[in-house]
């Protein structure tokens, strides 16, 4: 059996993982990060807002990103029947970016973890957390990799960016149910065969096919597109007659007129990937020694892209909390954290309602 000790652990290395270990590494911390998937692999949320690209700048991770020249993504289409409504980035009433981008994820996150371990960031992958042990000033985290060997990590604070793994919300009996009603959600990858030229193949476009229901389509650099449905389970569960996913989204495709014809004969590149009842919440976010961040604490809603902004601002913070507290500097978890991760949870909870 391994020992391993660290300033911090981080559970998961996704965009919430990686800007927290790009930001610590930074400051010089002994860091560790468990995954327990092999990159690349595909996930949902392929869709930015303009907020995290400041979270990359900060973390270090900005320059090999803009290296690979993703899909520019300037705003976002709505589109219901007739009426067609575009949100620009650049109108706007404070500071920030005009733009952010559309991405696959097998690439944009492999890219960071890529660019973390070049400079020196310790990410085990096929890592599973299985155990965490409390002591009074640390933690003994245990974790199995893919070979079935046992190591056991000592870390002054960690941080459970873990997505929909949520490792401390199980561990630690912290889930509770979301506010929002049930909805799931139905996407895959299609090699755009029938992309127009111009702004309207590149596009990110949400077709409202119904008040609770929409077609999201996904322009990606690579020439692929990522479709997908979103709306109540019980309608997405009635799209197929025995769960095939694959049935359920051509179904879906079939009731958006504006999409028809571009998608309908398209090959998938994948099996559709099924997000059931994808919403979720938690009782606290921290606690002694640990944050979670990103989905491991909540998720709400793909509509408004608001996934991975929240999972970047969740992990730099806690990152940046996590070292003031190891540095013995004050740090008021409930108001600089929690407090102010509702208040951006409750303005998406609104937006998401009304919607």
């Amino acid at each position: 059996m391994n020992n391993t000790e660290v300033d911090i652990l981080i559970i998961g290395a996704g965009p919430s993982g990686c800007v927290a270990a790009g930001y610590l590494q930074k400051q010089g911390a002994t860091i560790k990060v468990v995954e327990k998937t092999q990159f690349p692999r595909i996930v949902v949320g392929e869709s930015l807002i303009p907020r995290v690209m400041d979270h990359f700048d900060e973390a270090g991770l900005l320059d090999d990103l803009q290296k690979q020249n993703f899909q520019i993504k300037p705003g976002a289409r709505f589109i219901k029947g007739d009426i067609i409504s575009i949100f620009d980035f650049s109108e706007k009433f404070g500071e920030g970016w005009d733009w952010t981008w559309q991405i696959p994820r097998a690439d944009f996150d492999h890219i960071m973890t890529q660019s973390l371990q070049k400079k020196g960031v310790d990410i085990a992958f096929e890592t599973t957390v299985t155990a965490v042990e409390w002591k009074d000033t640390y933690s003994i985290t245990t974790v199995v990799n893919k070979e079935g060997s046992t190591e056991k990590i000592k870390a002054q604070f960690v941080i459970d960016a873990s997505g929909y793994g949520r490792v401390l919300p199980k561990l630690l009996g912290l889930d509770k149910p979301s506010s929002l009603n049930p909805h799931s959600a139905i996407f895959t990858h299609v090699a755009d065969i029938n992309r127009p030229p111009g702004v309207e193949g590149t596009q990110i476009s949400f077709d409202v096919l119904d008040t609770e229901v929409w077609l999201w389509v996904i322009p990606f650099s690579n020439g692929n597109t990522s479709v997908g449905i979103v709306g109540k389970t019980d309608f997405i569960d009635q799209l197929s007659t025995n769960g095939d996913t694959a049935e359920a989204l051509r179904n879906a495709i079939q009731l958006s007129d504006f999409y028809v014809n571009r998608f309908a004969d398209t090959t998938f590149s994948f099996e559709p990937i099924h997000l059931k009842n994808y919403s979720s919440a938690v009782s606290k976010m921290y606690g002694k020694g640990f944050a979670l961040t990103g989905n491991s604490a909540e998720f709400l809603d793909p509509v408004f892209s608001s996934g991975i902004c929240f999972a970047t601002e969740s992990g730099i913070l806690a990152a940046k909390l996590a070292w003031k507290q190891i540095n013995k500097q004050p740090v008021d978890w409930e108001k600089d954290f929690a407090q102010y991760m509702q208040r951006g949870i409750d303005v998406f909870t609104s937006y998401v309602k009304e919607w």
